[in-house]
This record gives structure tokens, sequence and C-alpha cells, in this order.
């Protein structure tokens, strides 16, 4: 029986299809060769279709987990490859999904026969693929992959239902938007301090993955003036600082980044310097002595139609974030990670340019 189309992915459709095929014309024009093939936007509305309808099925009771990249097989290293291709439809998505649900699996979907099928598997994918993860029931994120095995893909956009998110890629633009969301943002972003963006990163990611909540904040390593807005003593002090994060490389990190993504989970606030040596954690956070109560703070969110708004604390989330956006207007220096349960998350900067404390709500660009 035919099954009833999803309205967002031919919504949705025209505009990825531009998108993808601006970026790869400009990835080309900058010399990069192994380039993934655009997908036109009749086969990402049958792709996103299909990815729609499977995470609404469950097989023996777990939901549909999935990742699916528009590839064909001779582009993909390695690939296992299945002896005939399977039709791309919700039931061969469900009953797959056990076998690829982990992190860095994709099933490769390209047309057979003039019709989009399941070709096989595959770990390694080129720059610019069109990639469909399907993350919670009517939940799928539209990625991409950015060339950089140490950086995260990024995001495109974001359907949950009939709810459609955009990625803004200029919201990077504004001078003082913080280095983790231009990282999330660029798929050419370079700092000098790229080993430090992708601990950020990596921390973020974890952050939001043990779904407790948590605060992190990120303190500068050269005075001890963030001190006055911590209750003393801290509950859980690291004494001598624990160095691991800093010492050692990114690509060898996971283990260190899952604890203290994990200690953020603790009532209070882990607390890193900017050499990303652990002081602390389950920190309670206090107004500084003779400091006014912050009374607004400035949200925005990179996504198109978001306009940003001022609004007390109090409307952005609970005690984390008025406390978090305390701490970052009487320590200006200092930067607050912010996860809610529900998944949020929010990272607060103090805003030379507003002259205010800036909340940036980063969780469309961290799925």
């Amino acid at each position: 029986m035919k099954r009833e189309a999803y309205a967002a992915a031919r919504t949705v459709s025209p505009t990825l299809e531009a998108y993808f095929t601006c970026h790869r014309d400009a990835a080309l024009r900058r010399g990069q060769t192994h380039v993934a093939p655009p997908p036109d936007a009749a086969t990402i509305e049958g792709i996103i279709d299909s990815a729609f309808w499977a995470s609404l099925r469950r097989e023996e009771g777990y939901i549909t987990r999935i990742s699916l990249v528009y590839l064909s097989p001779e582009d993909a290293p390695e690939p296992i490859l299945f002896e005939r291709p399977l039709p791309l439809d919700p039931a061969t998505l469900t009953r797959l999904s056990p076998a690829v649900e982990r992190p860095g699996i994709h099933l490769g979907v390209w047309r057979h026969e003039g019709e989009l099928s399941i070709w096989g598997a595959t770990r390694a994918i080129p720059l610019l693929s069109f990639v469909v993860e399907v993350t919670e029931p009517g939940l799928l994120v539209i990625k991409h992959h950015n060339g950089e095995e140490t950086r995260k893909f990024i995001n495109v956009a974001v359907l949950e239902g009939d709810h459609i998110k955009i990625v803004d890629e200029r919201a990077s633009d504004r001078p003082d938007s913080p280095v983790l969301m231009r990282s999330l943002l660029q798929l050419d972003f370079r700092d000098r301090n790229s080993k430090s963006v992708i601990t950020v990163v990596r921390l973020a990611v974890s952050m939001r993955e043990h779904g407790r909540g948590g605060t992190l904040l990120i303190v500068p390593a050269d005075t001890e003036a963030w001190r006055e807005s911590i209750l003393q003593p801290m509950p859980y002090t690291v004494s001598p600082a624990f160095v691991q994060l800093a010492a050692v490389d990114p690509e060898m990190a996971a283990p260190t980044i899952a604890l203290i993504g994990g200690l953020t989970a603790v009532d209070g606030a882990a607390v890193l310097n900017s050499r990303y040596e652990l002081l602390g954690f389950g920190a309670k956070i206090l107004r500084q002595r003779g400091s006014p109560r912050v009374e607004q703070v400035l949200l925005s969110e990179p996504i198109h139609g978001s306009t940003p708004a001022l609004l007390h604390p109090d409307q952005i989330g609970g005690t984390r974030h008025l406390s978090a956006a305390q701490f970052v207007q009487d320590q200006r220096d200092a930067v607050a990670l912010v996860a809610s349960h529900d998944g949020h998350f929010t990272v607060f900067e103090w805003s030379p340019t507003d002259d205010l404390v800036h909340a940036h709500r980063l969780e469309t660009l961290l799925l």
C-alpha cells in the first residue's frame, strides 16, 4: 500500500538541493577533488520520507536509530556490499537498524534501475556527503561530512515532525560569536587553537549525552578572580589540577572527555581553566559581592527566521541558566556551557558588542 507522504520532506528538499550544490561548487573552486555528488530535490525528498516513517517504527521494541548517506558504492572506501540492492523503505530500514545504529556507520543509498536502493554500509564517506540521521522518533538531522575526521559533522537542518529548522550559516559572521558555534557552522573553519576547539565541541556533545543536565565553566588560567563568584570551598576541589585533558591529543581524549562530561551531571558546575585543566566540580555559583543581579540576556539561535530576543534568564531555563548568566556577567572573561535535561544546550558569553550576556542556543548544531 502506498504510504502517506511526509510533507516536510517536500518542503525542505529544494532548499537542501541548493545548499549542497552551492557548497560542492565552492569546494571544487578551492581545489578539493574527492567531493560527494549533490542529491537533487527528488532524491532528498525520497530519502527523508523513508527515514521519517522508519523513525516511527520499532524493531523488537527498540526505536529506530540509523544514518543514511547518499553515495555510490564506487565512492565508498572499503564498503560492505549487499549482493542485491535492497529497497529504500521504512520496513527495510527498521530491520537493518540494529546492525548500523552505532555512531559512524552509514547505510549507503544510491539509485539502482531508477529507484533509490540500499547497497550496503560504510564508515568512510567523502566531503559534503548528504547524510540523514534518525536520532529519535520523528526527529531527523540532515548533515554532511566536513572532510576532517577530528571534527563533528556539520548540521544543515533539523526536522521534528512538521517543524523545520534550517541552520543559518551566517550566524557565525557576528564578531563576538562563540568559537564553538563558528566551528560547528563553518565547513572551512580554521582556528589557531583548533585542538581546544575540538575539545570544547566534544565536551558539549558529552554533556548532552548523559541527559541529566549540567554546567561547565571555562575560566581564565592566569587569574583566580573567578573564585569570587563561587561558594568556597568547592565541594569537590581537584588538587593538583587534573591535566590529562590538556595533555592528550583530542583523538585520544574520548575517555577523559566522557569523564569530565559526566562530572557536569553532579549538582553544581564543573570548572576548567583555559588550559583545559580540571579544577573541581559541584561548584555553587554566587553573585559576586557588589555586582548587580543579571536582569536581561540576549538569546539567539543560529536558525533561519529566528530573531534575537532580550529576556530575563528565568525565561531561558531554570536555576542553571540563571546562575550561568550571573557568573558570566560577573566574570566577563569566562564562558559557561549549560546542558538541560530536555536536550537544550546554551553557551553564555559576555558580548562587548551588546554590553550584556549573550546566550547562544546551540542544540540544533550538536544533534
